[in-house]
């Protein structure tokens, strides 16, 4: 497993857009708005009907409840039904937006994330100046509810799929499958699917004064009971119809289904809005048996706290043993850099994103003569000039004469230091772009290791400057 920095551009929208509706389980009328947002703001709700507009991240450490779709809050501040608005804007392949609205709950609209897709289509997806991080699944993630029998995994693939199986022991649903292949087969397949409950929870939510925005049209009833006429009567007034019947394929009327598994494919849809809760684009294969909200973000969690502790561990396999791409000499053609201000060895991977260098920290250094020379410790500001002319390599490989360029500091930002580096100590460091290299400027993540840890990161814009 490992985090992948792609050469995938980031995708925002071009323009605001917006719908208004109605919450499925507050009933209140609300206005909801899609804004564009840089790169790597991720997908945020904002409650601009609160004082300060608070915003709320889509991230599974702010889940509280999932009894009636997923809520997120934080700070006191809450977000109910989150998932068919997130599962739209990862369905049609967009990161970052501002997603506004005037109350706790997104509109419920027809109960599927159709409307949100053409809302999201209309405000133009657009490219951003900066790549996409994706998080590659290389061995079987799972995770079971005892309680439940429910249980989803993640395998490897080439790309983000899922399938869903739903089986509810009744026989008017029976046993449902349903697989998204790609993310952009979501569209057609997936997003007109609407969510469903059976005539038993109906019940149930009308006593307890719930799904007061609910009606025939944004929602599939499947009637798993006999309907007593006293039940016919509260289901016309609840929905405000003058006539309630049951199809023959044992849906409550009014409704047509747009696919025959569409319980199945809805399931889907929750669990790609769940998911998006990871933060972090997923390279592989989901498999859900009888997902549901509390196993889907259950398994968010788990997946963000891994690969929370990948990104701080993400250390670079690479083969000291083997012939470097760059030996200091080599290093030297490219860098005007020298002793004692050389600060790597050799260059064992270079491309038009990404570069992996190595130095070997000795007792020889000049600087451990007098930074606690009898308790020696690498200086940190030394740790991100080695990372800033890793840096530097990556950037001056866009010249055809980098020998006449040189490197300049323009910004360091986010610089963490993690452990100390002692004589001794072998550090890799790893710089990868965060935005293209335009104009000569190169602004880029950069990661410092020393035996098998992250040990220093920051995030560093440097230009290029040819020698007059």
């Amino acid at each position: 497993m490992g985090i992948v920095n792609t050469e995938i551009k980031q995708k925002t929208i071009l323009k605001d857009v917006t719908l208004t509706g109605v919450g499925l389980h507050t009933g209140k009328n609300v206005t909801l708005t899609f804004k564009p947002a840089a790169a790597n703001t991720g997908l945020c709700f904002k409650r601009v009907d609160l004082e300060g507009a608070p915003v709320i991240e889509a991230d599974a450490n702010y889940v509280t409840s999932t009894q009636r779709g997923t809520c997120l809050e934080k700070n006191g501040v809450s977000i109910q039904t989150s998932e068919h608005v997130l599962a739209a804007f990862v369905g049609l392949d967009v990161d970052n937006a501002l997603i506004e609205l005037n109350a706790a709950e997104p509109p419920i609209m027809d109960g599927s994330s159709k409307f949100f897709v053409e809302a999201i289509e209309k405000a133009e997806i657009v490219e951003l100046d900066a790549f996409r991080e994706e998080y590659e699944v290389t061995d079987i993630i799972s995770y079971t509810d005892e309680e439940s029998g429910s249980e989803i995994l993640v395998m490897p693939a080439k790309h983000y799929q899922i399938t869903t199986m739903v089986d509810f022991g009744t026989k008017i649903l029976g046993t449902q499958n349903a697989t998204l292949n790609q993310i952009s087969d979501f569209k057609e397949d997936i997003s007109n699917s609407r969510t469903f409950s059976f005539l038993h929870e109906i019940e149930m939510l009308l006593e307890h004064g719930l799904i007061k925005g609910g009606d025939l049209n944004n929602a599939i009833v499947y009637v798993d009971k006999a309907l007593s006429p006293e039940t016919m009567e509260k289901l016309r007034i609840a929905f405000k119809k003058d006539n309630i019947a049951v199809k023959p394929n044992g849906i409550l009327d009014n409704l047509t289904l747009h696919h025959p598994n569409e319980a199945a494919r809805h399931k889907l849809l929750d669990v790609l809005g769940d998911l998006a809760l990871v933060g972090t684009r997923i390279r592989g294969k989901v498999i859900a048996n009888k997902p549901g909200h509390y196993i889907n973000t259950q398994f968010a969690k788990k997946l963000s706290k891994l690969i929370k502790i990948e990104r701080r561990n993400n250390v670079p396999k690479i083969d000291l043993n083997q012939t470097p791409l760059m030996d200091v000499n080599q290093i030297m053609d490219m860098l005007p850099h020298r002793q004692p201000f050389l600060l790597i060895d050799k260059v064992f991977e270079l491309s038009d994103s990404h570069v992996i260098a190595q130095k070997n920290v000795t007792m020889n250094e000049e600087f451990f003569k007098g930074h606690f020379p009898g308790a020696p410790v690498m200086p940190g500001v030394l740790i991100v000039e080695a990372m800033a002319q890793t840096g530097g390599i990556l950037v001056l490989n866009t010249v055809p004469d980098p020998e006449n360029y040189l490197t300049f500091f323009m910004k360091m930002d986010k610089v963490k230091f993690k452990q100390k580096v002692v004589p001794g100590d072998t550090l890799i460091f790893k710089c990868s772009l965060i935005t293209p290299i335009r104009r000569g400027i190169c602004h880029m993540q950069g990661y410092a290791y020393s035996n098998g840890k992250l040990c220093a990161e920051a995030e560093l814009m440097a230009q290029i400057s040819k020698v007059k």
